[in-house]
């Protein structure tokens, strides 16, 4: 008798274990249609994130860009007060200041979307180079004060 039990158990809970575990294809239909809807969920909140992000981003740099165009256009004006060997110089290092700047503003512009490993690389380098670029118009203008 015990062995019957024993055998009856274990054969019931076999079934109820196969019988749990397999889900109806409709059931499976189901969960990978909601999973498919989160992921999707997942990448619009993504692309909406990056789109905030990018546009703080420019935002920023458009006023860093522009302070640079500011500085550069107060650097030609006191060129002009330089003598003729000193300005040519000068001059020169301001030309290019403009170049980097001006290809600066067009790298943000013209930035495509590649991820966010790439977009993290792309912001670390633009930081760097714009920090770059403001420390030279700092140096050209404090050699301008001395």
């Amino acid at each position: 008798m015990k062995k019957s039990i024993k055998t009856m158990a274990i054969a019931l809970l076999a079934t109820s274990f196969a019988m749990s575990s397999c889900n109806s294809t409709a059931e499976k239909v189901s969960d990978a249609k909601e999973e498919v809807q989160e992921a999707q969920q997942d990448l619009n909140e993504a692309k909406q994130e990056y789109a905030e992000q990018y546009s703080q981003f420019k935002i920023e740099t458009d006023a860093k860009i522009s302070a640079n165009e500011q500085m550069i256009a107060d650097l030609k004006t006191y060129s002009n007060a330089k003598k003729k060997e000193a300005k040519i110089e000068y001059d020169n290092s301001i030309m290019e200041m403009e170049q980097k700047n001006n290809s600066m503003k067009a790298k943000i512009e013209n930035y495509k979307e590649e991820g966010s490993e790439n977009w993290n690389s792309f912001k670390e380098e633009f930081n760097h180079d714009m920090n770059e670029i403001g420390e030279s118009l700092k140096t050209l203008t404090e050699n301008n004060t001395k």
